[in-house]
């Protein structure tokens, strides 16, 4: 089964990811690690797209397509993969259709992590990370139990994402759903698409991915 999962940042989407991985032997496409490795290979594409990025350019779809390709042809197993972050367009869309079809596969499913912005943001913007060891915590749903003590290792020094500000996380939302408005319509006129609450615990939002899939199978 080969799955895309849609959503904005801040909506889970790695979380879940890591969860499909674990309990369906799925394999995460991150197109932004798989660029991050390529380029740290020095294969043939991945010079190419270390160029572009250095320039501070978008890498063309063509260079993120060929990625996606080579690590579908290096898949021994076959037991599907999980797209995340591709496609963001429906030319993209189109262009991993083809790769697909070009290899006897298709898209089984999409899924579509629906979120609220006003608490998207807050659960953004309230994020904090231990300086020490990387545990995190949120102003709101997650403090330290003793106030500025990290719980984990006794850290003292707590950091935000520079990014995670509000005026920043509207603009990425407002982007996000600028493009996959038409790519959510693409796949819904191929009767793909499952749209889940993003907003629910990570349990419910798994248990309701998994009912999806289940549909998607049956």
């Amino acid at each position: 089964m080969n799955l895309v999962l849609l959503g904005p940042p801040g909506a889970g989407k790695g979380t879940q990811a890591k969860r499909l991985e674990e309990r369906h032997a799925l394999v995460q496409l991150s197109t932004g690690d798989m660029l991050r490795a390529a380029v740290a290979a020095g294969s043939e594409l991945g010079r190419k797209a270390g160029d572009i990025m250095k320039r501070g350019e978008l890498v063309p779809d063509e260079v993120v397509t060929g990625l996606i390709a080579e690590r579908m042809d290096a898949d021994e197993d076959g037991k599907g993969f999980i797209l995340d972050g591709f496609p963001r367009t429906i030319g993209q869309a189109e262009a991993l259709d083809r790769l697909m079809q070009e290899r006897g596969k298709q898209v089984d499913r999409v899924i579509v992590l629906e979120v609220d912005d006003d608490a998207l943001v807050e659960r953004i913007t309230g994020r904090s990370t231990c300086a020490t060891c990387g545990e995190g915590y949120h102003d709101l749903f997650k403090q330290p139990k003793v106030p500025g003590v990290c719980d984990r290792c006794g850290g003292t020094k707590f950091t935000r994402r520079p990014d995670d500000n509000e005026e920043v996380v509207r603009a990425r939302l407002k982007a996000y759903h600028a493009q996959t408005t038409p790519l959510i319509g693409y796949y819904q006129g191929q009767r793909k698409v499952s749209a889940v609450d993003g907003m629910a615990d990570i349990e419910t939002v798994q248990k309701e991915i998994d009912e999806a899939l289940a549909g998607a199978s049956a």
